[in-house]
């Protein structure tokens, strides 16, 4: 058994919410005053009706109009905090209060919304209230205040009009509000502290559960443990089949206590790599002793799903009058927390509880157990997942949960002011998974259903509305068949036009009416569920805030298909670099590390991705001998698109000679579906006798497995895959299960103007526009399709590389180091 080293964490570090852990000293606990309340105020129904609330920019917008219709001597984001103790424990309640005007000694909590506030459920209120009245304590007592007038300003979005609630408090009742709110935290800050120590010394004791590492493993988890404790962000490139996830988990979690890490999000593109993670983590807790006491390290490991996979109830809304899981949701909601996190979290001495040997063992919240626990206690297993986030040692989830612009755990990260570290799985498929996060489409047929709604029918605001929008698309259209008409085209080419001067103007006016009127229409009748109405309806909040941050890093768009009349196009916000939305996710951790077999030139993907400028970069050797793995370049056949119908026979043939020299088990990758049907009917129809099975469009994951399962220690023949599809990267065939690949395609996207459009971007940005637009990604999918082939230091295999280019240097350049081509 090997371990990584623990490391002293830096001087002047600033404290997260959550357990402090002072050796010599009492233990203490800090929690942020929205944290406390959201934990001790909230009660009643779960309820999405009243929204959608205000994006970020709107809230910060909103606060910043509020403030700015104060007098001088107003004061704006008052930091407070105060010291509240109960026996050994210390809590430490912080945050800053909105505003606090000296003169008039109105203490403000200012809350943005858009509808009608008498709509407002009453949870909400009291909550706010909670939340001020917290403040107006710790005011009091910072400033040897007697009394303050407590104040709810809500702030209307739409007509920037105030909307003030006044409480007069004395310094007693708020002292008094604020012990209650305290004493109803305090048992559970104690376990949380219990479980911190526990889970800090099983941590700074864990040995790797593995074994000895594999080749190029400890390199791994050496540079990811060394850029934890600099506070760094690490680009790490490592081959496929060392245990990249092992050796990125490990490290973080022996740098944990030193760095005083609060949480690690693991972050993945596929269910795949979740799954993947969740089992390595299950490995190192180890298993839990048959009394239930210690021999295993207490780690809380939270899986989160998206809502389609746990809603019980698809289909009702999220609400107590829809949904009989949202009906009393926050009443429920602590036994069923402590149902979910179970005993092992409920030690109740801070004082006794030390050590690790109080802790039960590990603890896996997957889609499974937190179901149990939420159905046990009729609560909504999605947003229960959701709350069981903030009290996780580890969160296993998808891309979006920390990167989008609504990430629920960047949000709560900020909120609380956790130290994370955040872990990029497979981190070639951010580039563009953060491109599709931040672009907007404006689809005709969504419209045209929402036009169609029973709503639309009935309700006149509501048909004005959308019909104005349509009046407006119709008009661009025109213009657009005007800048790029249909004779100077190809017969049957779509016209595609991008819009120098950003968002069309009138449209987007149209759109900021029409969905203000919206709005006001689901607030109003928070009862009525229109489908179509709604799916319109997010299209277009999802246009006007991409519009609203339209800068170098996204162009706009319209495309019409040939035939199609006005307003019938696509008008699109498309983001080509997602750097400046990434770059500050990376900057809020307190590191973070990337890695994939494939982020070759570093260069790329730290100018896509946005990493910092002192980020570090590091390349695994693979422990993989050229030996192993025979690869061999096609140069008599071109598979570029003019080429594609010859080359199908000659493809196919190569292929058949491969099998016949060695039967086994291959994978054959195309450029498309259709590419893919031309060699697969030469092959059919050639060699009739060699089995061979094809991917589908639009395989659902009984199809897949179906397909995966055909590829045994026994069977023989060729799948027919798509490069960069659900079987070009992720997927495990070790052994005689897979012994080949034939890679029919540079894997260069397709030119279109989209993509000349990107690539004229990426020459402005980066000087490299072909690179970054064709070479470098297609590449990488070819590198991850043949990373399929060996996998273990005892596979091997053979990839044929068919097109005549893979013998030029600048693509040779970019595959791996170990091939010999």
């Amino acid at each position: 058994m090997q371990a990584v080293p623990m490391a002293v964490p830096p001087d002047g570090a600033e404290p997260a919410s959550g357990p402090q852990q002072d050796p010599g000293l009492d233990p203490s606990y800090t929690v942020a005053v929205r944290e406390l309340c959201e934990f001790t105020a909230k009660a009643g129904d779960l309820d999405l009706r009243f929204t959608p609330a205000p994006t970020a920019l709107e809230g910060i917008a909103g606060h910043a109009v509020v403030g700015g219709r104060r007098g001088a001597g107003y004061e704006r984001e008052v930091t407070l905090a105060g010291d509240w103790r109960d026996g050994p424990l210390h809590l430490r309640v912080r945050g800053r209060a909105d505003g606090f005007d000296a003169a008039a000694g109105r203490l403000e909590e200012v809350k943005t919304f858009k509808g009608r506030l008498d709509r407002q459920p009453a949870s909400h209120r009291a909550l706010h209230w909670a939340q001020a009245k917290v403040y107006g304590w710790l005011l009091c007592e910072a400033r040897q205040l007697g009394a303050v007038e407590v104040a709810l300003v809500y702030f209307d979005i739409g007509t920037q009009q105030e909307v003030v609630f006044t409480e007069r408090c004395t310094a007693e009742a708020l002292r008094a509000h604020f012990d209650t709110q305290c004493r109803r935290f305090v048992a559970w800050a104690a376990q949380e502290v219990a479980h911190r120590r526990a889970r800090d010394a099983a941590l700074a004791a864990l040995a790797f559960p593995f074994g000895a590492f594999r080749t190029g493993q400890r390199p791994l988890a050496e540079a990811v443990y060394r850029a934890a404790t600099a506070g760094r962000c690490l680009l790490a490139q490592a081959p496929t089949g060392i245990g990249k996830t092992a050796g990125t988990l490990f490290p973080l979690l022996k740098a944990a206590p030193g760095e005083r890490l609060d949480k690690i999000f693991f972050l993945a593109a596929k269910t795949s790599g979740r799954q993947v993670a969740l089992d390595a983590l299950a490995r190192m807790a180890g298993p839990a002793r048959e009394d239930g006491r210690g021999g295993a390290l207490p780690l809380r490991v939270l899986e989160l799903v998206a809502r389609e996979k746990a809603c019980e109830h698809p289909g009702q809304a999220c609400h107590g009058d829809a949904c009989p899981l949202a009906r009393g949701f926050y009443d429920r909601l602590p036994a069923a927390r402590a149902a979910a996190l179970g005993p092992r979290a409920f030690a109740t001495n801070v004082a006794t509880a030390p050590t690790a040997t109080h802790a039960t063992g590990p603890l896996a919240l997957d889609q499974a157990r937190v179901r149990e626990a939420a159905l046990a206690h009729g609560v909504c297993p999605y947003y229960l997942s959701q709350e069981l986030a903030r009290w996780a040692d580890v969160v296993v989830g998808d891309y979006h949960y920390y990167f989008d612009l609504g990430a629920m755990l960047h949000g709560l990260a900020q909120a609380n002011q956790w130290r994370v570290a955040v872990l990029v799985d497979e981190a070639h498929n951010l580039v563009e998974r953060g491109r599709r996060m931040y672009t907007a489409e404006l689809l005709p047929g969504t419209l045209h259903e929402a036009r169609r709604s029973p709503t639309a029918a009935a309700v006149p605001v509501v048909k004005k509305a959308l019909d104005r929008i349509r009046r407006a698309w119709v008009a661009l259209d025109k213009a657009v068949e005007a800048q790029a008409p249909a004779a100077a085209r190809p017969a049957g080419a779509a016209s595609y036009v991008v819009q120098p001067e950003g968002f069309p103007p009138k449209l987007l006016a149209a759109l900021q009416q029409g969905s203000s009127s919206l709005g006001e229409h689901f607030a109003e009748h928070p009862e009525q569920a229109d489908g179509a109405l709604q799916a319109f309806y997010l299209e277009a909040l999802q246009a006007l805030r991409m519009a609203e941050l339209l800068d170098a890093h996204s162009l706009v768009d319209v495309q019409r298909p040939a035939g199609a009349a006005p307003g019938g196009s696509t008008v699109c916000v498309r983001n080509i670099v997602p750097a400046p939305f990434l770059a500050p996710r990376f900057a809020a951790a307190r590191t973070a590390t990337l890695f994939s077999a494939t982020l070759a030139p570093t260069r790329y993907y730290a100018d896509l991705l946005g990493l910092p400028a002192g980020h570090a970069a590091t390349e695994v050797a693979s422990p993989f001998a050229a030996a192993q793995l025979q690869v061999q370049v096609a140069r008599h056949i071109s598979t570029r698109y003019a080429h594609r119908a010859a080359s199908a026979v000659p493809i196919a043939d190569l292929m058949a000679r491969q099998f016949s020299e060695r039967p086994g088990n291959y994978l054959a990758f195309f450029s498309s579906y259709d590419y893919l049907a031309q060699v697969a009917e030469a092959f059919a129809r050639r060699h009739p006798a060699l089995p061979h099975w094809c991917q589908s469009r639009r395989m659902q994951e009984a199809e897949q497995r179906a397909f995966l399962a055909r590829f045994t220690e026994d069977s023989e023949g060729i799948g027919f895959a798509v490069l960069g599809g659900a079987f070009a990267e992720g997927i495990d065939l070790p052994g005689r299960r897979l012994i080949g690949a034939f890679l029919s395609t540079l894997g260069l996207p397709q030119i279109n103007p989209v993509n000349e459009q990107i690539r004229a971007r990426m020459e402005q940005l980066f000087g490299a526009g072909y690179d970054y637009t064709y070479l470098y990604p297609g590449l990488q999918k070819v590198v991850q399709a043949a990373g399929r082939v060996i996998r273990t230091p005892s596979d091997e295999g053979v990839v044929h590389l068919i097109d005549d280019r893979f013998a030029r240097a600048e693509v040779r350049r970019l595959l791996p180091r170990w091939w010999e081509v």
